[in-house]
């Protein structure tokens, strides 16, 4: 096993320990999402020239990338602290890969991620939510959500370790709810003015919402679209690749040379 492969797995383990000495923010973060599906599924469902149960349908996915999008708070707040209680200087010290740390934070995420979808997607069932397209299908969309969660969370780890203080990351972390509202993970942005269309559809959160729609069978790709929810597989890919492939060695170099 290389020396990233060895210290990233011990990084990972510290990362889960960490988990599950704090169960309430994981529990708040993991029932966010249920709250949202039953309070936008039902309330703002009735209010929208959608069906309600396909609305909920439809709001299944756009739950789900938003939740993913959220990698980017998580992120943000758990390098900060880290930075900011002295435990990143401590680590520093060991001899471990300088990518190793990040790397073991991002994939607990990950690990912490695919457990608490569980509950939510149970949920979404209860309330009308099915797959309808292929099981490889539904396969992929979950790969695909894994790897946007993976790279926001990079992008988050990079911003934490940039911040002035724990306050700064969790504020500034809380400010990611608007980017799910500047999409169509929860309304239609087909009546939307034309920069503001422009501006949801150029979301990455747009286009893997689409790709989830689409290979889950729960809406079909919009007609006249920018070209990332056009072709939202290729679309979500190639977001995700610019992210990690920015943010991945951009966190690396930071926390290299972070001082409190």
């Amino acid at each position: 096993m290389s020396a990233l492969a060895y210290d990233g797995t011990a990084m990972l383990g510290r990362q889960l320990l960490r988990v599950r000495n704090n169960p309430a923010l994981v529990i708040l973060t993991q029932t966010m999402p249920i709250t949202m599906l039953l309070f936008f599924g039902y309330v703002f469902g009735s209010a929208l020239a959608i069906p309600g149960e396909r609305y909920r349908s439809m709001l299944v996915a756009g739950l789900l990338v938003a939740t993913a999008a959220n990698g980017i708070m998580t992120g943000m707040f758990q390098s900060a602290q880290d930075v900011h209680r002295g435990v990143t200087d401590r680590l520093r010290t060991l001899p471990v890969s300088r990518a190793a740390v990040p790397l073991g934070q991002a994939a607990a995420d990950l690990v912490v991620t695919a457990v608490g979808t569980v509950p939510f997607l149970l949920v979404a069932l209860a309330v009308g939510w099915r797959v309808e397209g292929s099981a490889p299908a539904a396969a992929g969309a979950f790969a695909l959500l894994l790897l946007f969660r993976f790279a926001c969370v990079w992008a988050g780890i990079y911003l934490g370790l940039l911040s002035r203080s724990e306050e700064a990351a969790g504020q500034l972390g809380s400010a990611t709810f608007m980017l799910p509202l500047l999409s169509n993970a929860y309304i239609p942005v087909d009546n939307l003015p034309g920069w503001l269309r422009t501006v949801a559809e150029w979301n990455p959160i747009s286009a893997v919402t689409t790709a989830l729609r689409d290979l889950l069978g729960n809406a079909p790709v919009p007609e006249g679209s920018a070209w990332p929810v056009a072709h939202p597989v290729a679309g979500s890919l190639l977001w995700c690749a610019v992210l990690i492939g920015v943010f991945a060695p951009a966190a690396v170099r930071q926390y290299g040379r972070v001082t409190r």
